[in-house]
């Protein structure tokens, strides 16, 4: 399934610049980088159970992530316009 994560980490103390690296690092193992603070990731559902897990774990009080489940169908739905080009995501992310 692809999973479009979303994250906003408040980063005012070392702690939480640490939170930040730690969070997209986790996001970088599961998937592909699209935006600053957004990845895509293709999951399967134990997986998917595990990276959530791990995410709010790490999170703080004053931290938000979000998780866009877009299914097994999910990259027929992402439309990409702009400077970086598309890659397929059924054969490009690695299997964890």
């Amino acid at each position: 399934m692809l999973v479009l994560i979303t994250y906003d980490v408040n980063t005012e103390t070392p702690e939480g610049r640490r939170r930040l690296r730690k969070i997209a690092k986790t996001c970088q193992n599961y998937g592909q980088r699209v935006q600053w603070s957004v990845f895509e990731c293709m999951v399967d559902s134990t997986q998917y159970r595990m990276l959530k897990g791990i995410l709010c774990e790490l999170m703080g009080e004053d931290d938000n992530i979000r998780f866009y489940n877009l299914g097994n169908s999910g990259t027929t739905r992402v439309e990409q316009y702009g400077k970086h080009k598309s890659y397929d995501a059924e054969h490009d992310y690695l299997s964890i």
